[in-house]
């Protein structure tokens, strides 16, 4: 890179272009996942969409390896990339609501703790993840579940339109209407289309609280539990979401201090309807087998989106397997139960969020997302802190996963590390695949966005 050119740069954008020497480099290229240390050639830390364009534009013109910064939440790490350009969005974070239309305007950097704040001022709700530290920009664009999505969707089934520098550093919009091609691919199809700058969404009216809480079963009991629990979540209305979580317990106030510490069976829910008739929804829960504590009870939504935060923070290292689950067959809970016993640290959990509802009432092909019929998702998140463990946490994420494997169909985009091109074409039906392939020809024919879960235009 030529001095007079980054010069250049510089007096160009709003923004800041930092070099390895500089203050707030390495702060800006530090992601969630500790297992990735990688140094860009520089990074430009976006002020606006006009920054971002200037930013793809440098890129390109310099020949240089780009990757993309939203909340750099993804356990593959490739939101930071070693000797190329790092183009950071986290300063462009700003969430707009506009409560009588229903909608709100989400930046591309922001985080879901930003959405939450601003749009539980109404008493509404943006449908997304579970962690509050998680961006928005990357969650939407592989999809984006959590609590809500059975009632209301996925993030990208609530996605009204989008503002995306595309490779040839032009700015355009997508919707329904306007480049629907495009509008398509980013629902599901991740970031290798574009960087969005801005998101548009409908919201939904939650209120402020919601019923909602872990139930904590004994670890002993896995099997007889998991055997209620794959059936009677299955009943349950669109309102109500119940998961399931094999971990270590935290030293939660409801948890008997003997099991601090000791493999558990978390059974966390949602409600979204009356709170009496929500509790004795769980109520068969709670009377089935032994319950070793509950933090059921009505809670500020803001709090149960940070609720899990502290189980995750930065710095740790992460590496995650995932499936799609056909179902939760007694052969499928012995192996899950197998794998609990040798989880290789206290930090992992065998994660199984609870699907269907208004999503698999959407066409397969009307997204990019199209496995939207599965029961259950299998998360597979390996958790430790020292370089000197990874093999053997490694070993056992890979172990777990083949053994798994016969249990599956197809994966969920944004739980995938980094797996190979093999693995990314699993997250969708050969249909999807093969449009996605167009569409990536037409908007990114040379592969410029590639530091993602790349669909490769050749």
């Amino acid at each position: 890179m030529k001095t007079e050119n980054l010069n250049a740069l510089k007096s160009a954008i709003q923004g800041r272009v930092m070099l390895p020497d500089e203050t707030g480099y390495d702060e800006s290229r530090a992601i969630w996942n500790g297992m990735f240390d990688r140094k860009p050639a520089l990074i430009i830390r976006c002020s606006n969409t006009k920054d971002v364009q200037a930013a793809v534009n440098f890129g390109r013109d310099n020949n240089l390896l780009i990757s993309v910064k939203g909340g750099g939440h993804n356990s593959a790490g490739t939101a930071v990339c070693d000797d190329g350009l790092m183009i950071d969005l986290s300063q462009m974070n700003e969430v707009k609501v506009d409560a009588e239309k229903n909608f709100a305007t989400v930046q591309g950097g922001a985080l879901l703790s930003a959405v939450d704040s601003e749009t539980q001022k109404s008493g509404l709700a943006v449908p997304s993840g579970i962690i509050s530290h998680t961006g928005v920009g990357g969650l939407t664009l592989g999809g984006g579940f959590g609590w809500i999505s059975r009632k209301f969707g996925f993030s990208i089934d609530n996605l009204i339109s989008a503002e995306i520098v595309t490779a040839a550093g032009n700015i355009v919009n997508a919707s329904a209407t306007e480049n629907d091609d495009l509008f398509w691919a980013i629902r599901g199809g991740g970031g290798n289309f574009g960087i969005v700058t801005n998101f548009k969404f409908k919201t939904a009216k939650i209120g402020t609280e919601v019923l909602s809480g872990p139930v904590v079963k004994k670890f002993e009991n896995m099997k007889d539990y998991m055997q209620f629990h794959r059936d009677y979540v299955r009943k349950m209305p669109d309102e109500m979401t119940i998961w399931l979580v094999v971990r270590h317990a935290p030293p939660l106030p409801f948890i008997p201090n003997e099991f601090h510490g000791k493999l558990v069976v978390l059974v966390p829910f949602v409600w979204l309807g009356d709170p009496e008739q929500g509790k004795k929804l769980i109520q068969p829960i709670l009377d089935h087998g032994e319950t070793l504590g509950s933090g059921a009870g009505m809670h500020p939504w803001v709090g149960w989106q940070s609720a899990f935060d502290g189980l995750v923070p930065h710095g740790a290292r992460n590496y995650w397997k995932s499936h799609h689950l056909t179902g939760l067959s007694d052969e499928c809970i012995d192996r899950l139960r197998e794998y609990a016993l040798t989880m290789p640290s206290d930090e992992c959990e065998i994660f199984i969020p609870h699907m269907e509802g208004a999503p698999s009432r959407i066409a397969a092909n009307a997204t990019a997302f199209p496995h939207r019929n599965t029961p259950f998702v299998l998360n597979i998140h390996t958790r430790w802190q020292k370089a000197s463990d990874d093999k053997m946490a490694l070993q056992w994420a890979r172990d777990f996963h083949s053994a798994t494997k016969e249990f599956s169909q197809g994966v969920y985009v944004n739980f995938l590390s980094d797996e190979g091109a093999g693995r990314v074409r699993e997250a969708y039906t050969p249909d999807v695949w093969d449009k996605l392939v167009r569409c990536k020809k037409k908007w990114d024919p040379n592969n410029l966005f590639r530091m993602n879960q790349n669909i490769s235009p050749d």
